[in-house]
């Protein structure tokens, strides 16, 4: 896919989707805030494109901490997260401020999902390679596969072991076909997609 195109129209989509989302933005701000105390957003080192590190952006849906006192993978009913960010993490509302990282042109609309860097020794020079040559992005293939990742975490009594010799090795699988395949209107079936099944789990 050309880059001028699919920057061009990632832009476009994250600051129209920024402007009308202001006064919800607010609304959960509050909220987060009511619930439980640390800051509104949550702040975490993930690998971009090229392999360069870079700050993405989420509501907070845990307590302040959180990652020194558990996993960096979460499960469902995992005690180190607030009630609000149940049901923001449910409907994947927590995830909205990313529009700011595809705005600034960390991110896009629909690539590989980016990986903390504790996780990134398991991928493979090749794997590498290939990821990182595109920027990460909101959604893609295996965020739609994954949708409900905590709830199938929640089941193994080793959710970190899980993760990493079960779901990250077809997620890398997903992320190559991806980069190798990708399309305009590719990028528009993902997000379409996506946007159907959050439709869907709200019902």
């Amino acid at each position: 896919m050309d880059n001028f195109i699919k920057r061009s129209f990632d832009f476009i989509v994250s600051l129209i989707s920024l402007v009308l989302l202001i006064p919800f933005f607010f609304i959960i701000a509050i909220v987060i805030r009511l619930d439980s105390t640390g800051p509104v957003f949550f702040r975490q080192v993930r690998i971009g494109q090229y392999g360069i590190p870079f700050h993405i952006h989420k509501f907070r849906t845990m307590i302040v901490d959180a990652e020194i006192k558990g996993l960096q993978v979460t499960v469902r009913k995992d005690p180190r997260i607030t009630r609000v960010g149940n049901f923001l993490r449910q409907y994947k509302l927590d995830e909205l401020p990313q529009l700011f990282d595809v705005f600034i042109g960390k991110m896009s609309l629909v690539g590989p999902r980016p990986e903390v860097p504790k996780y990134i020794v398991n991928y493979s020079p090749e794997i590498r390679d290939i990821v990182f040559s595109v920027k990460p992005g909101i959604t893609d293939n295996a965020s739609i596969l994954y949708y409900s990742e905590n709830d199938l975490l929640t089941m193994s009594n080793n959710p970190e072991k899980v993760y990493l010799e079960e779901i990250l090795p077809k997620k890398l699988q997903s992320y190559v076909d991806y980069v190798k395949h990708q399309t305009f209107w590719g990028d528009i079936e993902i997000i379409l997609k996506t946007l159907m099944l959050l439709i869907k789990k709200r019902k």
